[in-house]
């Protein structure tokens, strides 16, 4: 590998955590170096950069391509591909999360529907039926939640986080406001 140690620690970082995240360890120094790289890179400069051969690196492209990862660019007078990664890492999360709900959770959900407009006989098949309605719930409750949350503006989004359990105590403000009896109650 022919990269700064930084860069060179990111990029094997990267790699080793990519198997953890569904993605093959090459993939994962790929996307780790155009990431950090301040320019875009044609396939034959990751090959050298990385020490892979150039099927691997064409192979890790089309998959980053596959996933919205990577943008495609020429410049001048050069007939190579160049790829970079986006600038906006907001927009590198939202890019991740849309392609993991089609990819992991839209599936999932499908599956579950059918499953729940069916009229299962066996008890056990009954049984199994409600854990099902449960897990669609929340998985429909979440999925919800996050088309809204990716909606939200950067800044807003930031806010939010950082709201942590600054929520909770919130809600179980709200929660002990609401069992107070009401005025009408009090005189009664």
């Amino acid at each position: 590998m022919d990269l700064p140690p930084l860069t060179q620690r990111f990029v094997l970082h990267f790699g080793e955590m990519g198997s953890r995240w569904g993605i093959n360890r090459t993939v994962g120094q790929i996307y780790a170096l155009l990431y950090v790289s301040p320019k875009p890179l044609n396939a034959e400069e990751i090959t050298e950069a990385l020490g892979l051969s150039r099927s691997n690196v064409s192979v890790g492209l089309k998959e980053l391509e596959s996933w919205r990862l990577v943008r495609l660019s020429h410049q001048p007078g050069d007939r190579r591909d160049y790829f970079s990664a986006p600038e906006d890492v907001w927009a590198i999360f939202r890019t991740l999360a849309e392609e993991r709900r089609r990819r992991e959770v839209d599936p999932t959900l499908s599956m579950l529907r059918d499953a729940l407009l069916e009229n299962p006989g066996h008890p056990d098949d009954q049984h199994a039926q409600r854990r099902m309605r449960e897990m669609h719930d929340l998985i429909e409750l979440v999925t919800g939640w996050f088309e809204d949350v990716q909606r939200l503006e950067p800044e807003t989004l930031k806010r939010l986080m950082r709201m942590g359990a600054r929520v909770q105590k919130v809600l179980e403000f709200g929660d002990k406001v609401r069992a107070l009896p009401t005025r009408r109650a009090a005189k009664e």
